[in-house]
């Protein structure tokens, strides 16, 4: 594995692993960190590169790790001293600036039913910035056959728009239980009622069932397929940002 930190950054990044690069931009006094020193934290705790190590080192890791959390880049002031502002508990006297800069993969938008609706959402998806990866029997319109060739993680977001209630109790099944951030169904109220219901009888708990999103997809009022998708990327969106939106139930 290459030990080179902006390599290793560029292959994180290929290999879709979140990875946060701190880089020091300011150094003043006797300090054992250089400008330009680089180092990188990735999601497993691995580090490429050193920013002088010691105490220095593992201040700027613990502010890595939080930016690499909140998804959010840091401006970070060390002042190398054994109190007053910023002080990390040295001797050296010195103070440097970091910054650090989380590198996240893009989020994914499995779509279950490449059909009428999935064809559009796939394209908005992808405008909005998602990896969108469509599972569908029909190899034409699909990514992927079927659910068990993705793999879901906290970042998924998982869109349930096949053609028949089968098929979406189904993958329901196989989502329920997964990490994922959202589980959306289509269909009306009566169907979605009846596969909970059916999930419910068979030991899924509540907690769990409260996760889903059904029917999927924000009030609009558009009925056309490209309108249903607007709708279902819309609350993707919002439940992504953490938006405040009025969750429908069955």
């Amino acid at each position: 594995m290459n030990q080179n930190p902006v390599v290793r950054l560029a292959e994180a990044f290929q290999n879709k692993q979140p990875a946060v690069m701190a880089t020091v931009i300011e150094v003043k006094g006797a300090s054992p960190a250089k400008v330009g020193a680089q180092i990188i934290l990735l999601s497993d705790g691995t580090t490429v590169g050193t920013v002088g190590g010691g105490k220095l080192e593992s201040s700027i890791l613990a502010d890595a790790q939080a930016a690499l959390s909140e998804g959010q880049p840091r401006l970070a002031h060390y002042a190398l001293t054994e109190e007053g502002p910023h002080a990390i508990g040295t001797l050296c006297g010195g103070e440097v600036r970091v910054f650090i800069l989380p590198f996240l993969p893009p989020p994914q938008l499995i779509i279950v039913g490449g059909g009428h609706i999935g064809r559009p959402l796939k394209a908005m998806g992808e405008i909005a910035g998602f990896e969108v990866i469509v599972v569908d029997v029909e190899p034409g319109r699909a990514d992927i056959p079927d659910l068990d060739a993705a793999k879901l993680t906290a970042e998924s977001f998982v869109v349930l728009i096949t053609t028949d209630h089968i098929s979406d109790e189904a993958a329901m099944r196989q989502v329920i239980s997964s990490p994922v951030r959202y589980i959306g169904m289509i269909g009306s109220r009566h169907k979605c009622k009846t596969i909970l219901d059916h999930l419910k009888a068979d030991g899924i708990t509540a907690d769990s069932l409260q996760r889903v999103y059904a029917p999927i997809g924000l009030n609009l009022g558009g009925p056309s397929p490209e309108e249903i998708a607007v709708a279902i990327l819309a609350e993707v969106i919002a439940v992504r940002r953490g938006a405040s939106i009025a969750k429908r139930s069955v």
